[in-house]
């Protein structure tokens, strides 16, 4: 059997490792190095340069270089490079196929078997979209792994005998995921995931540079965001500046020749400390909190029963995270892995589980969960909107589950199958995944016929649906491919990710409100309040949509709309 090998495909870096002699080794790419930034560009000869080839290149032609692709893995955006727009899955399949090619050169064969770690709280479309990069650049997707359940594999590995609760918390440069796990005797079971798409990293650098872009215009007048050059400056400043906080109290900021101003040329100096760092990140770091709690509550287990917490990602390196964590469940987080390389040595760990490398007493036992609600759209309590769910969330995965419906009108023949992916009890606020028709049904009164809707869900997240009229045993089903879908429902555009919002001109005015519904949304006690819930999501959505789209009339009226809800909320109206 040939070799196969773990990738952690990350925000900000890649890593690839592989099973030697029973233990994960990391991969060295061409630069000899474990670890590969994830930025992929078009040079002047219209080559490709991956890594960091492409992540020096940003900094001269950010026009022609693409980083942070992950964040829009699974959508239908496009990203320009050059004279040409591509799909997430395409510049990503770029950057899997450099992996391939170094991993083969390291491993002196030809390396075609892979398995790909995901942020937990990924959606069925992203897995796919992930599944399509890796078979674009050339490798059979063996599996797709949570990169918290890889984290504890590489943590389990050498913990065998074991007995413990363990809290992974996965904090990378574009997503952010909690996962807890039981292990014993050698088994590794997911008792629950959560888990937050758009937070991480970035967006802690996104914080400092608007603070350097807001002092900049108060001692000069010049709004920097406006400078293509000088926004990439700082982002590259913001990073290293962020980094050097994690060790020291203070550091300076020097960028000479920024910009100008009446043909003067104009430089950026700043000091920025831990303490202003910290207060600029202080309600991200929050925003951690209620994934933590959505787990704890999911899982049935209390923050004492809570053995170790383990650090992934980058981001954990920042002394505020690792307090705030012990502050927030009394327990202080351990060093036992390897916060850059612990998913992708996990993802090599299930790779020779499969590959063979690693089996009998040396192996791991792994189960997971589904981290969404999976259900379909029914008639129910005068609703024919409701949502009917066939596998909740966090349900130990692979799992087949089944429920049996009737026909909801006289003479009904026919059916459609519409599947979703929520936590809303109104199946059109969840991700709509697809659909399809089961006709033939046997023409009589309502009620009279039954349908058994089956959901199956395997390791990699995927989802089957197969629909059974019961007296005549006909079947249809589907395969939920996101990738084919092109025409997006208004209810999922609500959810539409527009973190873009802050970078809009006009945005300082309306961050208050933001932040202020932001914060009202993450209270426990508006999951017993969906109607007001859903109000605030979607007119908050259309805020930063205006914003986005510069349309000021349309986020003073969702400003309006917000303020009135809220006024609501509080009267209890």
């Amino acid at each position: 059997m040939s070799t196969v090998i773990g990738i952690d495909l990350g925000t900000s870096t890649t890593e690839a490792a592989v099973i030697r002699e029973g233990k994960p080794v990391m991969l060295l790419n061409f630069e000899q190095q474990e670890i590969t930034p994830s930025a992929v560009g078009i040079d002047n000869s219209g080559n490709y340069v991956i890594g960091e080839r492409a992540k020096a290149q940003y900094l001269l032609s950010p026009e022609n270089t693409a980083i942070e692709i992950k964040r829009k893995i699974g959508t239908e955006e496009r990203i320009q490079l050059g004279k040409r727009k591509y799909t997430p899955v395409e510049l990503s399949a770029k950057l899997l196929e450099y992996v391939k090619n170094y991993a083969s050169e390291y491993l002196d064969e030809e390396i075609t078997r892979a398995v790909i770690s995901v942020p937990a709280y990924f959606d069925d479309r992203q897995r796919q979209a992930t599944v399509e990069a890796g078979n674009l650049a050339g490798f059979d997707v063996e599996r797709i792994i949570n990169e918290p359940t890889a984290a504890a594999l590489s943590y389990g590995l050498e913990h065998m005998e074991e007995e413990s609760h363990i809290l992974v918390y996965d904090l990378g440069g574009g997503t952010f995921d909690v996962t807890l796990l039981e292990m014993f005797g050698g088994v590794l079971e997911v008792k629950a995931s959560s888990g937050d798409n758009a937070l991480g990293g970035k967006d802690f650098d996104e914080r400092l540079i608007q603070w350097l872009v807001q002092q900049f215009q108060k001692k000069h007048g010049v709004d920097l965001r406006m400078n293509t050059y000088a926004m990439v400056k700082l982002k590259e400043k913001a990073e290293w500046c962020k980094k050097e906080l994690s060790t020291q109290q203070s550091c300076q900021i020097v960028i000479p020749l920024i910009a100008e101003s009446g043909g003067d040329p104009l430089s950026l100096e700043e000091t920025v400390t831990a303490e202003l760092f910290e207060k600029l990140i202080g309600d991200l770091v929050e925003r951690t909190h209620h994934p933590i709690d959505v787990v704890m509550a999911d899982s049935g287990i209390l923050p004492s029963e809570i053995d170790r917490i383990l650090l992934v990602g980058g981001s954990t390196r920042i002394p505020l995270i690792k307090r705030d964590i012990e502050q927030y469940l009394g327990k202080a987080p351990s060093a036992s892995v390897n916060p850059d390389y612990a998913v992708a040595e996990g993802a090599a760990i299930q790779a020779g589980i499969i590959g063979g490398e690693i089996q009998g007493e040396d192996s791991l036992i792994m189960t997971d969960v589904n981290p969404y609600t999976l259900g379909i759209r029914a008639l129910a309590y005068d609703s024919n909107d409701y949502m009917s769910v066939v596998i909740p969330r966090n349900v130990t995965i692979p799992v087949t589950r089944r429920e049996t419906y009737s026909t909801s009108f006289d003479c009904q023949t026919m059916a459609k199958i519409m599947v979703y992916q929520g936590e809303n009890q109104v199946a059109s606020r969840n991700h709509f995944l697809g659909e399809f028709m089961i006709g033939d049904i046997p023409s009589g009164k309502a009620g009279q016929e039954a349908v058994e809707v089956e959901f199956s869900y395997n390791l990699n997240g995927i989802l089957e649906v197969t629909a059974v009229i019961l007296s005549t045993m006909k079947k249809a089903s589907i395969e939920i491919n996101m990738m084919n879908r092109q025409n997006e429902q208004e209810e999922e555009e609500i959810r539409t990710d527009v973190s873009g919002w802050k970078k809009a001109s006009g945005a300082e005015e309306f961050r208050s409100i933001i932040r202020k519904v932001e914060r009202i949304l993450k209270k426990p006690e508006m999951n017993g309040k969906p109607l007001y819930r859903e109000d605030l999501e979607k007119a908050l959505y259309l805020l930063k949509k205006a914003l986005l789209e510069e349309d000021m009339i349309t986020a003073a009226a969702m400003e309006e709309e917000l303020l009135d809800i809220l006024e609501e909320l509080q009267d209890g109206r």
